[in-house]
């Protein structure tokens, strides 16, 4: 048994122990010390698929040693002059195990085949493309990041174009393909080298591996990095286990203020909320909710990332994060400065977007703080914002926050939600995240997706998939990511489905489950052309009543 006799004076058994100092929960303290101990355990799951898995880690471990000694190589030459000038020290790049990927067709492929890995592993690896001739490289003439999980295994790779590259080159990062142990939504890079400082110092998330390493080289050993998406509750809920401290660092030019702002709803929406007494002023006891977090967001001047701060002042970096905001001054700073003040609309539209924000403040001297301050904003009475406050808030807070992502500069309208067809997005969602689905494709027709957004979703699938490889992309570029393929404006719902929650699949279970889930897309239309006809038909009797009403008055 332990007990700790500083400030937290808990205590427990071995288990509590390593589930306090892991983050983790019994079953994985469990394993742990199993391992530890070298007990087997007899778990209640797939070997074969374990075994599959175990298979996939040890294909990126022997590929990341491939990767870091071709770096040291001739045709590596390009990699590390990048490197150079980005001023990577030796040290970080032997810490992160930082790689090239040769010009080559299928080295790496052959690399891993004469060390007895089967071609369809290491496809399913997402390492190499199955193509009509065999599997060739994913990866080529690419600065290589290994990803790690938080166990410090390798789950897969980002590869970056170097300087000089043409623009067949493809996009400027590629990730490897989903996998069973790949998932970028679900994984933070460097969380396994950060996991200990965020315990003690909370977590700094910015948005690339280049800060992210920057960030480690100069001794802030709490920085993770996002890798280039928006925050995902994925994300969120794997920081959670280390630490309540979360600390948004994202660009502050218009793509990155986007990213920040989605950052922050998956944050607000994924952390836990606890529930305190109070008492209010006529002596009832009410739970009180807030949140069990504290967020906070760091802004950079425009047209610097955490890299170049970084690497400039170091201490001035340190300032910035002790001087990072809470997240609701954060919002205020951002809707004051999109919107024209002069303008009554465009205030009204600032309040529209705060006030449900405000409203879900539990603390009232903090709430009449902000309400102050969204006054002085909006340059309207303080009285009426209170009455503001009054109405039902439950769509409202979400709209503002939603709201807030926009970049458009239309006044949102008080009284608009974003609908969204969980349906739908579940469909689309099985497509993206299971390539074996591709071939269901064509029996799918596009105007099953009632919603705008998720039928420009598949049809933009569609285009860019002919039964499994991408159309118009040539093999030595690897395929452009679908992701990299779409419109800015598809973008944020794509974000919104491949992150969705899957259960696990077998083959069969898969094909049964979209089936499943293209019926209920048609159930769901039947039911609403029935309410409509429904709805067409009541309206008939009112209309025939007020023509017999408007002749019986003319008569």
């Amino acid at each position: 048994s332990w007990h700790c006799f500083g400030a937290c004076s808990t205590g427990g058994d071995v288990f509590s122990f390593v589930m306090k100092k892991e983050g983790c929960e019994f079953r994985d303290a469990l394993r742990i010390l199993a391992e530890r101990a070298g007990v087997s355990l007899e778990a209640q799951r797939d070997t074969q698929e374990d075994s599959r898995r175990n298979r996939l880690y040890d294909i990126n471990e022997v590929a990341a040693a491939y990767f870091q000694n071709a770096l040291t190589s001739p045709p590596g030459a390009a990699a590390r002059t990048y490197l150079d000038e980005r001023k990577i020290s030796p040290v970080s790049i032997e810490n992160f195990q930082l790689g090239y990927a040769a010009q080559a067709w299928d080295a790496l492929m052959h690399h891993l085949e004469e060390r007895g890995f089967d071609a369809n592993d290491v496809v399913a690896s997402g390492l190499a493309i199955a193509g009509e001739r065999g599997a060739y490289d994913r990866f080529r003439h690419r600065l290589m990041f290994p990803i790690r999980d938080d166990r410090g295994r390798v789950a897969g790779f980002g590869g970056r174009t170097l300087p000089g590259d043409s623009a067949d080159a493809g996009a400027k990062y590629v990730n490897s393909s989903q996998s069973p142990i790949f998932d970028k939504g679900s994984l933070l890079y460097a969380l396994d080298r950060a996991k200990d400082a965020v315990r003690s110092e909370g977590a700094v998330i910015v948005e690339g591996y280049m800060d992210a390493i920057a960030a480690h080289e100069h001794g802030f050993a709490n920085v993770v990095a996002s890798m280039g998406t928006a925050l995902t509750e994925r994300q969120v809920q794997l920081l959670k286990r280390y630490t309540r401290n979360l600390t948004l660092a994202l660009d502050a030019d218009a793509a990155g203020s986007e990213a920040t702002l989605r950052g922050v709803q998956v944050v607000t929406d994924s952390v836990d909320r606890e529930y305190q007494p109070a008492i209010n002023w006529r002596g009832v006891i009410r739970q009180q909710e807030t949140l069990a977090a504290d967020i906070r967001v760091l802004t950079m001047s425009e047209g610097h990332d955490p890299d170049d701060v970084i690497r400039a002042d170091p201490e001035h970096w340190r300032q910035l994060v002790d001087d990072a905001k809470p997240v609701l001054d954060h919002l205020f700073d951002v809707s004051s400065a999109r919107h024209d003040l002069s303008s009554a609309r465009e205030r009204s539209a600032v309040v529209a977007e705060l006030a449900p924000l405000v409203a879900a403040i539990s603390d009232r001297v903090v709430q009449s703080d902000y309400l102050q301050r969204l006054a002085r904003v909006a340059q309207v009475d303080e009285a009426m914002l209170r009455l503001e406050l009054r109405q039902p808030a439950k769509p409202r807070a979400q709209q503002a926050v939603l709201a807030a992502q926009s970049a458009s500069a239309a006044v949102p309208s008080p009284g608009v939600r974003i609908v969204r067809n969980h349906v739908e997005e579940f469909c689309l969602a099985l497509l993206f995240r299971y390539p074996e689905l591709r071939a269901e494709a064509p029996a799918i027709a596009p105007a099953i997706f009632g919603q705008s957004e998720n039928r420009a979703l598949f049809d933009a699938w569609i285009e860019w998939s002919d039964e499994g490889e991408p159309k118009g992309s040539r093999p030595d570029m690897g395929g452009m990511p679908f992701e990299e393929s779409l419109t800015a404006d598809l973008r944020p719902q794509y974000e919104r489905v491949i992150n969705l929650e899957l259960p696990s699949y077998d083959d069969d279970a898969l094909a049964s489950a979209l089936r499943s889930t293209l019926w209920g897309i048609e159930q769901q239309r039947l039911r609403l052309a029935k309410r409509a006809s429904l709805a067409a038909v009541a309206d008939a009797p009112r209309e025939d009543g007020g023509q017999i009403a408007e002749r019986a008055r003319s008569a």
